[in-house]
This record gives structure tokens, sequence and C-alpha cells, in this order.
């Protein structure tokens, strides 16, 4: 019986032990299959520890680096030269060095008067130094991030249109800007007798369907087309108009625009060349009157409502500033 037990359990090990991936479970059985693998011998145990204990307890125990950060600027001295600190852009707002006001106390507000609108002409004199526009002065001192949007523009439309196309393109603009502007002049005169009577190019025609919720709030018309010179400060440029917008007098700048404009900063330096507009008109003999308001209407060609942004007198006087700004950059070029 004792050698019958012997045999059973010898079974039972060998099932165990079999790579069949299949075991039986042995109760109250104590011995156990082991499996012997081959050490690995690793690549550091005929390293000589005790050569290099004592290198190793210094680098454990050390707390402070070798390197300071003087030493490490030292080192980038040596290597790559002296470093040259930029300085970061001044966040401070320009101040002009002469605060010219920007409204003539010889003047005072004066009440509408029905009359002919005033159409002074630009004159220019061949015998005197020209004098620069609005427009130039503006153009010779855009800011570099403003010129950069432009170029960028530019360099985008070339690739699409190619040279011969984009200045077609810009043709084609300028000539709808004109038709936009005669459609409004045309709209102010007297002889039209009723705006169902006017004849609207078809270029134009969306352009004036976009700014005619505009146009309804718009009365008193005083000035259109009309040449302002600013006789101290040496600068001229043409108003667009110069009406009552909602109860105030304001100069007023017909912008059109392909993209929307919803917010008044979409519109870059529109404010400042309205300021500059009012400062003129206000210091030109040939208005009675003068204006601290401003409106910069962007129409739209698709007919979409254009986006109306009045100007403030508080908000010129602060463009005014930064107009005079420029103004004083212009003439240091």
């Amino acid at each position: 019986m004792k050698v019958l037990k012997l045999l059973i359990q010898r079974n039972s090990v060998r099932s165990m032990c079999f790579p069949s991936g299949q075991f039986s479970l042995v109760e109250n059985f104590s011995t156990s299959c082991q499996w012997r693998t081959r050490k690995k011998v690793s690549q550091y145990s005929t390293v000589d520890t005790e050569r290099y204990s004592s290198l190793v307890r210094a680098v454990v125990s050390s707390k402070t680096s070798s390197q300071t950060p003087a030493s490490i600027e030292d080192e980038d001295y040596q290597l790559y030269g002296p470093v040259i600190r930029s300085r970061p852009p001044s966040q401070q707002q320009k101040v002009p060095k002469n605060l010219h006001p920007l409204l003539n106390q010889a003047k005072g507000p004066s009440q509408y008067e029905p009359g002919p609108l005033a159409r002074i002409n630009l004159q220019k004199d061949s015998t005197k130094p020209s004098i620069p526009s609005v427009t130039k002065i503006l153009q010779k001192t855009m800011p570099p991030e403003q010129a950069f949007i432009l170029e960028r523009w530019k360099r985008r439309m070339i690739a699409e249109l190619g040279e011969d196309g984009f200045k077609e393109y810009s043709l084609n603009l300028f000539k709808q800007g004109k038709l936009f502007h005669a459609a409004i002049e045309e709209t102010f005169t007297e002889e039209t007798s009723s705006k169902e009577d006017m004849e609207c190019p078809s270029e134009a025609a969306g352009y004036m369907e976009s700014v005619s919720h505009v146009l309804n709030d718009i009365t008193g018309v005083r000035a259109i087309e009309s040449a302002v010179y600013h006789s101290e400060l040496q600068y001229l440029g043409i108003v667009d108009c110069v009406a009552q917008y909602r109860d105030s007098l304001c100069v007023i700048d017909w912008k059109t625009s392909e993209k929307p404009k919803p917010f008044l900063h979409n519109t870059y330096d529109n404010p400042l060349q309205v300021a500059a507009y009012i400062g003129a008109l206000n210091s030109d003999n040939n208005y009675s009157y003068q204006v601290e308001n401003g409106l910069i209407v962007v129409a739209y060609k698709d007919g979409s409502p254009a986006h109306a942004h009045f100007l403030r007198s508080d908000q010129i006087m602060a463009f005014w500033e930064k107009w005079l700004v420029r103004l004083e950059e212009y003439a240091e070029k």
C-alpha cells in the first residue's frame, strides 16, 4: 500500500511540472516544482567598487553644484560673446511735444442755416512748397505692425490674382469708391427732388443700400467733398461730409470695405483722419462754424447694413493728440 501511494504522488508531481499547461490540484502536498534559470551576468559585476567608493561618496554627499549663475554667464560670454539685452517695447503712449488746440477760440458753435453746400476746391500753388495731405502723412508714419498687416494682405492678393490681376482689382476698388461718393453727393444735392428719382450706378447700388439706414439719421448737410486747410500746422485734406447726425454736428467719412468692421479699432487710422479733418476745419476761415464730433460709416458692396461709428468730442480729442504725434513724426522724416 505504501508503494502504491508513492507511485500516485509521483504521477501527480509529474502532471504539475509538464509544460502542457494543465495542472492537477493535490491537497496536503508540500513538495513544489522548482524552475531553474541561468543567472544573467551584469557588466558591472567586475567593477572594483572599493576603488571607486571615495568618488561615489563625494558625488552623493555633495549638496551644491560647482557651477554658479555667474560662472555659467562667464562661460557663455567666452563661447558666444557679450549678451545683448533688448529693451521691451515701450507701453507708454506718446504725447505730442506741442499740444495744439483742437477748437478755435475765435469761432463759436453756429446754428444751421439752410443754403448752398460748401464745396471748396483744393487750391494748389506751384510757386509755393507743397503742403502734405492728411492721407499722405498717415501713410508715411504708419506703425510697423499696421504696415506688416497691409503688406501681408497685398502679397496674399498678388499670390491669388497675380501682379496684373491685383492692379486691376485695386483700380476697380478705387472706381467703386468714387462712384459711391458721387452717389452720396447726389443724394444731398438740392436739385434732386426725391431719392426715387436718383439713378445710381450698378457698381454703387449695394453700397447705397448698405448706408440707407444711416442716411435717414443725417440732416442739415453743410459741406460735401470740401477742402480744409490748417494754416498753422501746415496740412490739408478733403472732408467727405459735414452734417448733423442724430442732432450732433459731425465730420462724416464714408468708407467701403469687403470685410465687416463692427468695431472702431477695425478702422485702423480712420479716427485719426477724422480728427485731423476736424482740426483743419476749425482752423480754416472758410468755415464760420466748428465741429467737435465725428462719424465713420463703413459701407458694404453686398448691401449688408453699414456700421456707423460715432466719435464723441472726448474721443476726438484723444485721436487729435495721436494725430499731432504722427504729424511731428512726419516732420522729423
